[in-house]
């Protein structure tokens, strides 16, 4: 099942109540962290939205769709930016990403179970330019330490809790 452009729920755009919707930053989003968001998704009924430049593989279920964008620099991250509405929740690592949906009213959660908040995101950010500096100076050379058990749990464990306080305020 894929998820055409422009097919956004039409409830959002008539001032119904809705749900909070999960919008991923699938380009970069690794499978593992995929999966437990299928998995959460399917358990509480939530809508899942993943957005990249390439075709996604998404389960054949009514909550989970893809969206398709053309090959570019920020592409999907404008769209998503475009599509997010207040109190839905983006999973991205993507920092200036984070910054803009949390801008927006959204919540931001990177793929180690890091929640964006607006208390932290201007921190986060700074922090981010500052190593990028530092990489293209030669000061410090590689990236973040792969991905593991531990920072899978943490994920999950953000995500329950994030979509368990979400159900309490509906």
């Amino acid at each position: 099942m894929w998820h055409q452009e422009g097919s956004v729920d039409q409830s959002r755009k008539n001032g119904e109540p809705v749900q909070m919707q999960i919008w991923v930053d699938a380009d970069a989003c690794p499978n593992v962290i995929k999966e437990i968001i299928f998995r959460a998704a399917t358990r509480t009924s939530t809508k899942v939205i993943l957005v990249a430049n390439q075709p996604v593989r998404v389960p054949l279920t009514g909550f989970i769709s893809s969206i398709q964008v053309p090959k570019g620099f920020d592409i999907a991250d404008n769209k998503i930016v475009e599509l997010v509405q207040i109190g839905d929740l983006v999973v991205t690592a993507d920092i200036p990403l984070a910054d803009l949906v949390v801008g927006k009213g959204g919540l931001a959660l990177d793929p180690r179970g890091g929640l964006y908040t607006k208390e932290n995101i201007k921190d986060r950010l700074a922090t981010r330019d500052l190593m990028e500096q530092l990489r293209d100076g030669g000061m410090v050379t590689g990236g973040p330490k792969t991905l593991g058990s531990k920072e899978r749990q943490a994920f999950a464990n953000q995500l329950d809790r994030i979509l368990a306080g979400f159900s309490r305020k509906i």
